[in-house]
């Protein structure tokens, strides 16, 4: 672990559901700064990991983070730990604009009403996180008119502006454009510098350009883990999740996006 101790470290995590095991005795550890993709087919169980740690669904095992125990709190509790997530929909308030979003994110004091009302300042965080996810310019646009890959970029803001040391995302660019996953990719680098990012991923490409690990999942275990390089060679990978020859993959794959 690192001397930070702002780690994620999973020991022996299992989740079953009416004797059905859907996550099977997963050992996992992401360091700060890492930037760590979850592939895997269908049913590996990544979704699951995640709701295990952020405590929607019961869990046995061990999930520390920064040294401290997370399983057997509630989801508040561990929200207030330092932990975020995404889903695959992104979840903004659509009639408010994007300062609002951020604004009521980032804990104010106030109620949500009084954040229609115009203010001198904005708070410090908040103007960080516009920075950071590129969305200055459109902070007084209602957050339904977004673009899809905009509204996700504005998901990932709100959780920076509770100062999120952890951030957990599941697919975060499922329906994006290619322009919108380079600009998501380079996102998350910024964001991960100084803090631990675990990404649930279809999208070969996507993992290939940006994870700086990986972990594969397979009938709730893991089965491979290591650089992009690392799992694309490891022949169990290529049997089960991406059904060829690691010097066949990255051709056929992109063969089959540009069809």
């Amino acid at each position: 672990m690192s001397d930070t101790g702002l780690g994620l470290e999973i020991r022996q995590l299992r989740v079953s559901f009416d004797g059905f095991t859907a996550v099977d005795g997963v050992d996992l550890e992401v360091r700060p700064g890492d930037l760590r993709f979850l592939i895997g087919p269908n049913g590996a169980g990544k979704t699951t990991l995640v709701d295990a740690v952020t405590g929607l669904v019961r869990a046995h095992g061990s999930v520390r983070f920064g040294g401290e125990e997370l399983l057997g709190r509630s989801v508040h509790r561990i929200a207030r730990s330092g932990i975020g997530r995404t889903f695959q929909t992104a979840t903004v308030f659509e009639e408010l604009t994007v300062l609002q979003n951020l604004d009521i994110a980032a804990g104010a004091g106030r109620g949500a009403w009084t954040m229609l009302r115009r203010r001198k300042g904005v708070p410090e965080p908040v103007t960080r996180a516009l920075e950071t996810v590129g969305l200055t310019a459109l902070a007084d646009a209602p957050a339904g008119t977004l673009a899809h890959g905009q509204k996700q970029w504005l998901e990932i803001g709100m959780l920076l502006v509770q100062d999120v040391r952890l951030l957990l995302l599941d697919e975060p660019v499922a329906g994006m454009s290619h322009d919108e996953r380079e600009a998501t990719g380079e996102l998350l680098r910024r964001v991960g510098a100084g803090r631990t990012v675990v990404v649930i991923e279809h999208d070969m490409d996507f993992m290939r350009s940006f994870a700086q690990s990986v972990s594969v999942l397979h009938a709730g275990r893991v089965l491979s883990e290591g650089t992009v390089a690392d799992v694309q060679a490891d022949p169990r990978v290529q049997e089960v999740y991406l059904g060829h020859t690691a010097a066949e993959e990255p051709a056929a794959d992109v063969a089959v996006r540009e069809a």
